[in-house]
């Protein structure tokens, strides 16, 4: 193969790799008492209806926050979603509303019993494994919070 084919697939494949980290989606580091989680944001629709869709794994400590403008009434479901995970519903003070369990690949929706401004999913069981229950709350940054 030419030295010229060989540098050009080498561009290619850098510059596909370069554009990969461009998808990589907004963190934040939320905290509740001594507990902390990095979470990345869902913001935009098509953010959250991919949500964690096709991820393999999600370690403690890591999660995945949906951002709403509004309070509203929410729905979610595990459509293509293969790790087992627990979802938080929270106001726009940041303090957890509801819990809820989600079995991997479940097209069961699972609905806020009341209006909700974030939602927070986690792996599974993670509030409980670091002592958070509905009635705590999270410390949102500024720009995520009520106006």
């Amino acid at each position: 193969m030419k030295a010229s084919t060989v540098a050009l697939i080498l561009f290619a494949a850098l510059s596909l790799g370069a554009c990969e980290g461009d998808d990589a989606l907004r963190t934040v580091t939320l905290r509740s008492g001594s507990v902390e989680l990095v979470a990345e944001l869902a913001i935009t629709p098509e953010e959250q209806q991919q949500g964690l869709m096709f991820r393999e794994e999600l370690p403690d400590g890591r999660g995945m926050l949906f951002v709403y403008g509004s309070d509203r009434r929410m729905a979610f479901w595990m459509k293509n979603t293969k790790i087992p995970l627990s979802i938080a519903f929270l106001a726009a003070d940041g303090t957890i509303r509801e819990i809820r369990d989600m079995r991997p690949e479940s097209l069961e929706v699972i609905e806020s019993a009341r209006s909700a401004r974030h939602a927070l999913e986690v792996p599974q069981g993670w509030f409980a494994r670091v002592g958070l229950a509905v009635g705590d709350r999270f410390e949102l940054p500024p720009d995520l919070r009520a106006p």
